[in-house]
């Protein structure tokens, strides 16, 4: 078996030839490799065709003439692909060999698991963890599992509420039934939301502790609390729970929710965006009913409930 590489591509020029090279060491594991351009200004697309020209591998370029977001470029990779399993990956990373072998390996004979992520290194510091899965909490905190914690520590696979999208592997035909990534989100919060839909429907997440990869982190975006990201993650915050929880379960969770959101707007007052913060919050309350709800049916009701409870009990493992 083998699997589609889609990887978007926003001013990466500094990182793809290390990208590139990585994807060597799993050659024999990659049907293609597809990149989605999202208008990049540097030399990006003249690096990526001259790198096609003598490549291994099969790789397709889609160029899109402005930035599309994160959402809608992973979408185009998934409907251009061709092999049983797509594996999403930035472009600011290098894979470790076995990094994708081992979770194609971990899917076998497995009909419940929608997704499995790697285990994210920090490019600069290998002893430390960029990310070990994704959580998600009753408060309306998502949380990067492992963040700055030694690697020994998480040297198990175990579930978790969702994988990272920025390297992790999916089985492409529960696409049509679990639906793409939201594109309204633009970015951020994408990936959580499709695991949270995952999981409604039954399908599982998991971390696998074999499947390595070096991230350098913020490589497009920029640093860890910077304005276009405090812009968007509140307001797709706020459609992430809309979309994803009946009324009656929001309505029941609306005390944690709000405490949530009040510790977060004080959080990000404190270091000058309050403002910034508060808009997007407003932004995504105002504009909430653009988003498509998840259907609700009774046959998913114990689902919900499985959910509830990793809500609830994830609030202590931040």
């Amino acid at each position: 078996m083998k699997v589609s590489i889609v990887t978007p591509n926003y001013n990466g020029f500094n990182f793809l030839k290390t990208y590139f090279k990585s994807l060597e060491k799993e050659k024999n594991y990659i049907g293609e490799v597809i990149i989605i351009d999202n208008g990049s200004k540097d030399k990006s697309i003249d690096l990526i065709n001259e790198i096609s020209s003598s490549s291994v591998f099969n790789i397709k370029l889609i160029e899109n003439k402005e930035n599309l977001g994160f959402a809608k470029a992973v979408n185009q990779g998934i409907n251009e692909a061709s092999c049983e399993f797509v594996y999403l990956l930035n472009n600011d990373v290098e894979i470790e060999k076995g990094a994708i072998s081992v979770l194609i390996n971990f899917f076998k004979d497995k009909e419940d698991i929608f997704s499995l992520s790697s285990k994210m290194i920090q490019y600069d510091n290998r002893n430390l963890i960029d990310d070990a899965g994704d959580e998600y909490n009753l408060l309306g905190w998502a949380k990067k599992i492992g963040n700055n914690k030694n690697i020994n520590n998480y040297n198990k696979n175990r579930e978790i509420f969702s994988s990272c999208a920025g390297a992790a592997l999916y089985k492409k035909s529960l696409f049509d039934e679990i639906g793409l990534f939201d594109e309204s989100f633009f970015a951020y919060l994408e990936d959580i939301d499709i695991g949270f839909r995952s999981q409604i429907l039954g399908y599982k997440n998991y971390f696998i502790a074999d499947s390595l990869v070096y991230h350098i982190g913020s490589g497009t975006s920029g640093t860890k609390y910077n304005e276009f990201k405090i812009k968007l993650s509140p307001r797709n915050n706020i459609w992430l729970i809309y979309k994803n929880l009946p009324r009656l379960q929001i309505i029941l969770n609306s005390p944690f929710l709000i405490l949530g959101f009040l510790i977060k707007y004080l959080f990000f007052l404190k270091k000058g965006y309050g403002k910034i913060y508060f808009n997007s919050l407003k932004e995504g309350i105002n504009n909430r009913k653009k988003i498509k709800k998840t259907e609700f049916k009774k046959e998913n009701l114990g689902n919900y409930l499985k959910i509830q409870w990793k809500l609830f009990k994830n609030i202590f493992k931040f």
